[in-house]
């Protein structure tokens, strides 16, 4: 390691150290996929003996990129949007990297116009992309046409494994209805999420597979539209909770939603979970808070951001770090048996 005083090391020493030229510390630094890995770890192994630190100007000049990430994002759950930040900071600390959030709007005409402009103008090493726009084929398009590195969050299979991170939300639906099932519950309504998104869908489907598989009731009084927020939730509810016969479970597509069940429910003094149980999807910090506590399921949304913000900074390695998340329930108490009749 240098010590105090001594000349500060330069990408010639690297170079010379390293016994490769100077073209292939530059590889290394800028993450290039053009090094075999026992190349890569030797040089990095000398970078970090002798204290050489890149000049971070001089790289972006070098790559005609800045280091930021964008994360894109057009989605009314702001606790989810908060947690991916929030993990993919942490994954990108210690790094040269920093983060850029942009939201836009899905249903802008110029979408596509609009976010060439902003990777033009903020020149970005690469993007994260949130569903619903992480569905749309033509951002990824995109930012290959513009050499820009990009992955994909989604709720089932939108790309290869460098540019994607994907989590079996239909099958953890069909085990949390299963599990209402088991608790002697045969009215299980379903409220669903915003129309165009691949996770609705596929909560939805997940919902209509197992209900079919199970022979139990799949009327349309036994599902109502929400969109992902907590007074679409309080609505959603009351429209089933207000049916009869009514419902003796509710299968909420997100938390904020399942919240804003428990308020309809409280509201016309149905008690959960001796009356009415409800189950939710994410495991926001909201599912512990409520009470009672909310029985959900966990949408690994922190590993999720993690290997996305992992594989985006370094393309070379995106191998390395995992693309499938399997998705758990997490029993707490807010579903119960189901009430005698």
């Amino acid at each position: 390691m240098r010590r105090q005083g001594e000349v500060k090391p330069t990408i010639n020493d690297v170079a010379r150290i390293a016994g490769v030229s100077k073209k292939t510390v530059s590889r290394v630094i800028n993450r290039s996929p053009l090094l075999n890995q026992a190349t890569r770890k030797k040089v990095e192994a000398v970078i970090a003996d002798i204290g050489y630190v890149p000049n971070l100007q001089a790289r972006a000049l070098a790559l005609r990129r800045n280091f930021l990430i964008g994360l894109i994002h057009d989605n009314p759950n702001a606790q989810m949007v908060l947690s991916f930040q929030e993990s993919a900071l942490a994954a990108m600390q210690g790094t040269e990297f920093a983060l850029l959030v942009r939201p836009v709007n899905r249903h802008s005409p110029t979408l596509i116009e609009d976010l060439r402009a902003f990777l033009e103008q903020q020149r970005l090493y690469g993007v994260l992309i949130l569903p619903p726009l992480s569905e749309n084929d033509a951002i990824p398009a995109l930012c290959r046409e513009l050499g820009v590195n990009y992955v994909r969050m989604g709720s089932a299979r939108l790309d290869d494994d460098t540019h994607l991170v994907e989590s079996n939300d239909s099958q953890a639906v069909r085990e949390a209805v299963q599990h209402l099932y088991q608790l002697g519950h045969r009215r299980i309504a379903l409220v669903t999420g915003p129309r165009g998104f691949r996770s609705a869908q596929e909560r939805e489907a997940g919902y209509d597979e197992q209900v079919a598989k199970l022979g139990l009731p799949a009327d349309d009084a036994l599902k109502a539209g929400g969109n992902y927020t907590f007074d679409s939730g309080h609505e959603a509810g009351a429209r089933l909770l207000d049916a009869v016969p009514r419902p003796t479970a509710i299968f909420s597509s997100n938390d904020e939603m399942a919240a804003g069940v428990l308020h309809a429910a409280r509201e016309r003094g149905i008690a959960v979970p001796e009356d009415l149980s409800i189950v939710g999807f994410d495991d926001t910090a909201i599912a512990a808070h409520l009470w009672p506590p909310l029985t959900t399921v966990r949408w690994p949304i922190v590993e999720m951001a993690r290997a996305a913000a992992l594989k985006v900074i370094d393309p070379a390695r995106a191998g390395e770090q995992p693309s499938f998340f399997e998705s758990s329930l997490i029993r707490r108490a807010s579903a119960g048996a189901a009430p005698r009749p």
